[in-house]
């Protein structure tokens, strides 16, 4: 979700979480909302961007993600990557371990080592 304003991105997260959601449903999801008219061009801006399409539904319109979530965070995290990190991923991996450290639990430690001997084993 690159090139994203804060607001888009929190309306992408609601699309993704929801599946698909109208206008109004978006609206009464996002925290501190705007207008409706102003959620409504956001909309119409992610469609613009191609990160979101409208279908129509009865009366209105829902809107839904064009990428998939998981293909939409491998992307990032590879612009991520090119951008700061200069394709160096452990890197990122130490960046990610010092901002979020207090934040991890022994369990989620240990499914990144394992994630880890996986992607040793397999590069082998």
């Amino acid at each position: 979700m690159t090139g994203l304003s804060r607001r888009e991105r929190e309306i992408m997260e609601i699309l993704y979480r929801r599946g698909k959601a109208s206008v109004s449903e978006v609206r009464e999801a996002m925290e501190d909302a705007p207008s409706y008219s102003a959620v409504r061009a956001m909309m119409r801006v992610l469609e613009e961007k191609g990160h979101a399409r409208h279908q129509e539904e009865g009366l209105k319109y829902v809107y839904v993600p064009v990428v998939a979530r998981e293909k939409a965070k491998k992307s990032a995290v590879k612009q991520l990557l090119d951008t700061f990190f200069s394709e160096a991923p452990e890197q990122v991996v130490a960046a990610l371990l010092d901002v979020s450290s207090h934040r991890l639990t022994n369990e989620e430690l240990d499914r990144m080592a394992m994630m880890i001997e996986k992607a040793r084993k397999e590069g082998k």
